[in-house]
């Protein structure tokens, strides 16, 4: 990736709506070399998709949970059959494969304290190889940046 490149993943991380032509205009490009580049980014997987940012607790979402998951073993199997099942679990939005005392973070998002309850009962604890469930509620939002920031110069 060059600095035509990062323009372009900067400007459509603010905007994915851009048309091609605006895109070339804010990147510097005429448009036929910037629909070029911007495949080469899409093909080679920088670019996965574009999606709309939706505000959660207007969706009717508001509750937030960092849940940390310690498993009974630490095996490829038990490690493989806990992510793909997380994979099916619509309220984990995020899963991390963690260092330290725990092996998993996901955030997770509810609707109420209930139905969050009804997801760990339900769902969660269902899940084979799980030792320790521990969950930590947000109380709200402070940062939340859907743009990468541009990486450093090597040194």
């Amino acid at each position: 990736m060059d600095a035509i490149d990062r323009k372009i993943v900067e400007a459509l991380q603010q905007n994915a709506r851009l048309t091609n032509q605006e895109l070339a205009e804010r990147v510097g490009l005429s448009p036929s070399p910037c629909l070029r580049r911007l495949r080469r980014l899409e093909e080679s997987g920088v670019l996965r998709g574009y999606t709309a940012l939706v505000d959660q607790e207007r969706y009717g979402l508001p509750i937030s949970v960092f849940v940390s998951i310690k498993l009974e073993r630490q095996t490829d199997a038990a490690i493989s059959a806990f992510e793909q099942a997380v994979q099916d679990l619509d309220e984990v939005q995020e899963c991390y494969l963690m260092t330290g005392s725990r092996d998993y973070l996901l955030r997770v998002v509810s609707q109420s304290l209930q139905s969050y309850e009804r997801f760990i009962r339900e769902r969660l604890t269902r899940i084979e190889g799980i030792a320790s469930i521990e969950s930590s509620f947000a109380f709200g939002q402070v940062k939340k940046n859907p743009r990468l920031p541009a990486p450093l110069p090597a040194a």
